[in-house]
């Protein structure tokens, strides 16, 4: 299953259209005495990839997490994925750089008890790497409603998004079980990492913020203006808790940021091998704006953080021809290239897309500092 799936059925997820939504409830969540935002940085994905070659390597990603550090200017990044020891080592990596770690375990498709017991172990690395001095905020998951069987009917991911689609649930059932499972989660999260913790939640999940220290939101919406994303960013604030924006992003064609999360939805995998629909038209320029565009309206609220996804898709490679060119499906800012496009198995590298040095541009600035005593460019508000 290609990388983009997460987007996929965050998409999907949002599609269903507020089923589970949390009732506002709440003091206001202001950022008082900050200017912008605490942490900028993009998402790493430590998945196994589809085949030998694509899968996460020790010596790519920490070439990768250079790039992170010293050419993107980020100074934070969130490491997600499922393998206790490709989720620590790639945390371990950027600590080194001194980027602050967002550490996101992300098993699915197993039972429950195997999804806490993967999430306990990385939690337990993560409060190490904190106590050994390292910037570290700590996820227990994310989009359980999808990800985590037993909240929605199916077996898979692919089931339970097919379930929700079709109506093939219960709403007040699916909600409660959620809360009872993240309930879970926080537990076992709280009883390993002593730090800042989050959850990362589609857009319409019913999530009980009070056991979390951020509100942690994976937002792919689309609005024609700025005031609109603050508007629809306002309903998030009123939980009493800074704001992280665990993921943001858009695919690479004209028309995508309007797709959101389902800007996946334009490869047909029945063809060998698979092909563009339609008559897309690549456009690097458009999802560069749009990171841009929103990430504005990011600043302008003082949000917490905000993390461009994704970094890299090494299985949805581009290539010159429209129709092969996955990479217009693919949310990540740089693009991942065959060095033998005509070879299956040929060894890849990447380069970066207009999204990547647009990002690099604003993330360099220097953070404003607040002489009345909250954020500075050497660091950020506590959220204790």
């Amino acid at each position: 299953m290609r990388d983009i799936s997460r987007a996929r059925f965050l998409g999907m997820a949002a599609a269903v259209g507020g089923a589970a939504v949390l009732p506002a409830a709440g003091r206001a969540g202001a950022a008082a005495g900050r200017h912008g935002l605490s942490y900028r940085g993009v998402v790493y994905e430590v998945g196994e990839g589809e085949t030998p070659g694509t899968a996460w390597s020790p010596a790519r990603m920490r070439a990768d997490i250079r790039v992170i550090a010293h050419d993107l200017h980020a100074s934070a990044v969130k490491v997600t994925g499922d393998g206790v020891e490709r989720l620590t080592s790639t945390a371990e990596a950027a600590a080194e750089r001194g980027l602050n770690v967002w550490l996101e375990p992300t098993l699915a498709d197993v039972p429950q008890r195997d999804i806490l017991d993967h999430l306990a172990q990385t939690g337990r690395f993560a409060e190490r790497l904190r106590r050994q001095g390292a910037g570290v905020h700590f996820s227990v998951g994310c989009e359980f409603m999808l990800f985590v069987p037993g909240i929605v009917p199916g077996a898979t991911v692919q089931e339970r998004v097919e379930n929700l689609l079709s109506g093939n649930f219960d709403p007040v059932r699916t909600a409660r079980l959620l809360r009872r499972f993240t309930a879970r989660a926080a537990a076992v999260g709280r009883s390993v990492f002593h730090g800042t913790m989050t959850y990362a939640a589609a857009e319409d999940e019913d999530v009980d913020w009070s056991l979390f220290d951020l509100v942690g939101i994976d937002y792919y919406a689309y609005f024609h203006r700025r005031s609109d994303y603050v508007r629809d960013l306002s309903k998030y604030t009123r939980f009493g808790k800074p704001l992280a924006i665990t993921e943001f992003g858009c695919c690479t064609f004209k028309g995508a940021p309007e797709q959101g999360g389902m800007g996946w939805n334009v490869v047909d995998d029945t063809k060998n091998p698979p092909e563009i629909k339609g008559d897309l038209v690549r456009s690097e320029h458009t999802q560069a704006a749009y990171l841009t565009d929103v990430l504005s309206a990011f600043e302008s609220m003082n949000l917490y953080a905000a993390m461009a996804y994704t970094f890299v898709t090494p299985d949805a490679p581009h290539r010159r021809k429209r129709r092969l060119d996955l990479d217009m499906a693919s949310y990540s800012i740089v693009k991942s290239i065959k060095d033998d496009p005509r070879d299956p198995a040929s060894d890849w590298h990447w380069e970066p897309k207009e999204s990547f040095h647009a990002l690099a541009r604003r993330y360099a600035r220097p953070v404003r500092a607040d002489l009345s005593g909250g954020q500075t460019a050497a660091g950020a508000p506590s959220v204790a």
